[in-house]
C-alpha cells in the first residue's frame, strides 16, 4: 500500500490561535511518526498562518522518517527550502483568502518559471513535486518541468463521496475515482512518481489506497481532527489501518 505522509500544519493552526507555544507542532510530528507516520509534511503558506519559519529548523532536526515541505513557487519560497534541504519540497498554489488549497497547481499555463524553479531545487539536491489535478494537461506540463512526482488533487473524489452517501455505488463517485486512478497510470507513465492526497479520512481512503502504483498519501486535517478525540499516534494508527484494509 502506499506510504502515509502526515500533514501536521492544523496543530500549528490551534498554536496560532492563541499566538503562544503550544500545541507543538513539532511534538505532533515526533508523535505521529510513533504512531507509525511514513512521513511528515507542513505547508509554510506566504502569509505564515500556521506553521512558522522558525518550526522548519526544529521539524528537520528532530523527524526521522522524511520531511515535505509544501510551498509557493515563489523565490522566498526557494530560498527557505534550499537552506533547509527537505526530502521533498511540494509546489501548490495559493490565494490568501483560500482556507485550504482550492485546486491543483496550473503548471501547463505558467511552464517556463515553474520550470526554472524546478530546476533550482533540483540543483539543490532536493525531489520535486506538484500538486496538480487529475488532468492529462497538467500531467504532461509536470513531466516537461522536470517534476520527480506529482500528488494528485483527491479532492473532488472526496466531495463526490460526501454528497453521494452510497460511495462507490454512485457513478459520480466512481467517475472521480477513476480519474485518480488514470492520472495516477499516466504520471507513472511519463516517468514520475503518484503521489495523491486532499480531503481524504478513514472512510475514504480505502478506494485511493487501494489504486496500483501510488507511492504516498498525504493527509492531515482528518488525522489532527480525530487526534482531538483520541489523540495523534492512535489517529495515526487508525488511518493506516483503513489504507490496509482496502488491500
Amino acid at each position: 500500500m502506499p506510504d502515509l505522509c502526515v500533514n501536521i500544519d492544523h496543530v500549528a493552526t490551534v498554536r496560532q490561535a492563541r499566538r503562544t507555544y503550544e500545541p507543538d507542532p513539532v511534538l505532533a510530528a515526533v508523535e505521529a511518526e510513533a504512531g507509525g507516520a511514513d512521513g511528515i509534511t507542513v505547508h509554510l503558506r506566504e502569509d505564515r498562518r500556521h506553521i512558522q519559519d522558525a518550526d522548519l529548523p526544529r521539524l528537520k532536526e528532530v523527524v526521522r522518517t522524511r520531511l515535505n515541505l509544501e510551498m509557493a513557487a515563489t523565490d522566498e519560497m526557494i530560498g527557505i527550502a534550499l537552506g533547509l534541504r527537505p526530502q521533498l519540497a511540494m509546489f501548490v498554489p495559493e490565494k490568501r483568502q483560500e482556507v485550504t488549497t482550492e485546486g491543483g497547481l496550473d503548471v501547463a499555463s505558467q511552464a517556463g518559471r515553474i520550470g526554472e524553479a524546478v530546476r533550482r531545487l533540483k540543483d539543490g539536491g532536493i525531489a520535486v513535486s506538484a500538486f496538480i489535478d487529475a488532468d492529462p494537461r497538467q500531467i504532461e506540463a509536470a513531466a516537461a518541468a522536470g517534476f520527480d512526482y506529482c500528488e494528485i488533487h483527491t479532492g473532488p473524489y472526496a466531495h463526490a463521496f460526501h454528497d453521494h452517501p452510497g460511495g462507490l455505488g454512485h457513478p459520480a463517485v466512481a467517475a472521480e475515482l477513476e480519474k485518480v486512478r488514470v492520472a495516477a497510470r499516466a504520471i507513472a507513465g511519463a516517468g514520475m512518481r503518484a503521489n495523491a492526497g486532499h480531503a481524504l479520512h478513514t472512510t475514504n481512503v480505502g478506494p485511493v489506497a487501494a489504486i496500483a502504483g501510488l507511492h504516498e498519501l498525504h493527509i492531515g486535517h482528518a488525522i489532527v481532527s480525530r487526534a482531538v478525540f483520541v489523540g495523534l499516534r492512535a489517529a495515526v494508527a487508525e488511518m493506516k489501518a483503513a489504507m490496509r484494509g482496502a488491500r
